[in-house]
């Protein structure tokens, strides 16, 4: 399958918020002082756009771990830290995104320029300018910055063309959609010729196109995995009708007629009630009293028989203008994949912690949100270090160390700040 991705896995780290600054007003012709630390600016988002001019996912073979800016810690004389940049990640038109994690489905991008938040920026800290009250005019402590969110998600590509072109390999697909399209697909006289879906592009006599899809040749079995067709069968989902490509030079081009359309029935019954045309090929090479005996077999499948030869052109000019025709009449369908509430997006709690008796009377609490608070704590200050109590008697550390042994005298370790536990 090289040339064609269509479902690869990314992870995504949005950008973590900065930390808040505790500072003070010192300028010289200014009576009173006072607080003025600036809060840290916030995280970068991270967004996914559908973009009409790429056509697959190749581009994550190469880069699949996507980062955006984290904030700036806040500074002195009440300036905020610049916030991150969002990131802004772009993906072919067609592209249903899930989860990984909670293998739920978050987006559906089926219309150009559409974009949907996937990872939301971790919210900056406040600085101490802003815990200054009419009572607590000095506040010797700030917040650290919220975490940025990390996600894994598997993106998966449904081509939105307007009609798909099916046969069997060798059926003269890509040699139909070379003459009727700008597109110039490989085509050889060997099985499996396409491994990418072409798309090509077909101008009308009134100067708007249409998108055509070569889809790569199925073979019995694709629906369960078996040849290239399994991999491309949901492609085809979203065009307006197919155009079936049958091989007259074939042994039996009935049977292989028959076989496609069960391999659609197998995959989706919508698909298998799709509109379709049926396009007899390769009458050139046959002999034209066999072209009517097989066209005279077919109408008891089909309505719509074409005959024509896509080497010579023979017979295109009218089967066309049936197709122009068929683009205008048959609206595109409207297939609504179901998304879910996407929580991951903007979860940023991370109050998590654990509890590690690393000696005999030491213990050290690790978790993303007590490091923060920590490293934004000065140890030599005591309100600062009081209120850092306050936070992690909230949030459950005392107990946890309780039920980890801790005894009175015990050392306990959390980030650069030690204490001595005492109940």
């Amino acid at each position: 399958m090289a040339g064609f991705i269509d479902k690869v896995k990314i992870k995504l780290l949005s950008g973590k918020g900065g930390n808040g600054m505790v500072a003070w007003r010192r300028e010289k012709y200014v009576d009173k002082g006072g607080p003025a630390g600036g809060d840290g600016g916030r995280g970068g988002d991270i967004y996914l756009v559908a973009d009409e001019n790429m056509s697959t996912l190749m581009d994550f073979t190469f880069q699949s771990v996507f980062k955006s800016e984290n904030g700036e810690n806040g500074r002195g004389k009440s300036q905020h830290g610049a916030c991150g940049k969002d990131l802004y990640v772009k993906v072919p038109l067609g592209t249903v995104v899930k989860d990984l994690d909670t293998n739920k489905i978050i987006a559906d991008l089926k219309h150009p320029e559409q974009a949907v938040m996937v990872a939301k920026g971790g919210r900056g800290g406040r600085g101490n300018t802003r815990f200054a009250t009419a009572q607590k005019r000095a506040p010797q402590f700030c917040e650290p910055g919220e975490p940025g969110v990390e996600r894994n998600l598997e993106l998966e590509l449904k081509l939105l063309a307007d009609i798909g072109l099916l046969g069997m390999p060798n059926a003269g697909k890509s040699t139909l959609i070379s003459v009727i399209s700008s597109a110039k697909p490989k085509i050889a006289d060997y099985p499996f010729t396409t491994i990418v879906p072409n798309l090509g592009v077909v101008r009308k006599p009134t100067g708007d196109g249409f998108v055509v899809a070569d889809i790569p040749g199925l073979v019995e079995g694709a629906s369960d995995g078996i040849g290239l067709g399994h991999e491309f069968l949901r492609h085809v989902e979203r065009c307006r009708f197919l155009i079936h490509l049958v091989d007259l030079t074939t042994e039996d081009p009935v049977k292989n007629y028959l076989t496609i359309n069960e391999e659609l029935a197998k995959h989706d019954e919508r698909l298998a009630s799709t509109y379709q045309i049926l396009v007899l090929n390769k009458i050139d090479a046959v002999e034209p009293e066999f072209v009517e005996e097989m066209k005279q077999k077919f109408s008891e499948y089909a309505e719509d028989i074409f005959t024509i030869s896509a080497a010579t052109k023979q017979n295109l000019k009218e089967f066309m203008n049936f197709v122009y025709q068929k683009v205008d009449e048959i609206e595109k369908p409207e297939i609504e994949i179901e998304t879910e509430e996407d929580l991951g997006a903007f979860d940023n709690d991370d109050s998590a912690f654990s509890v590690y008796k690393t000696g005999k009377n030491e213990f050290v609490v690790e978790g993303g949100k007590l490091f923060r608070l920590a490293n934004v704590t000065d140890s030599q200050n005591l309100e600062q270090i009081n209120r850092f109590q306050h936070i992690i008697e909230d949030m459950g550390v005392f107990e946890a160390l309780k039920q980890a042994g801790v005894k009175d005298g015990d050392e306990v370790k959390i980030g650069h700040i030690v204490f001595a536990y005492y109940s």
